[in-house]
């Protein structure tokens, strides 16, 4: 499954939040600096999602807030 998330760094609380059928909300606290909050997004949307994170990827926007995700 492919889901777009919009990441928001530097949250004050860790959710996941669904705007729309395959597109979500993901906040996070850390902040968006050295591969600090993608992987705080990893973490998050496996437990939301209960998977394990390895089954978790970014597939697009690395770099960017709005990431691409594909969870197996």
């Amino acid at each position: 499954m492919k889901i777009v998330a919009r990441i928001k760094p530097n949250a004050r609380k860790r959710e996941v939040v669904k705007v729309k059928e395959g597109e979500y909300v993901v906040s996070v606290v850390s902040p968006a600096r050295e591969g600090k909050a993608n992987g705080e997004v990893i973490e998050i949307v496996a437990k939301h999602f209960k998977v394990a994170k390895s089954r978790v990827r970014i597939i697009g926007g690395l770099k960017s807030k709005k990431k691409v995700l594909e969870i197996l």
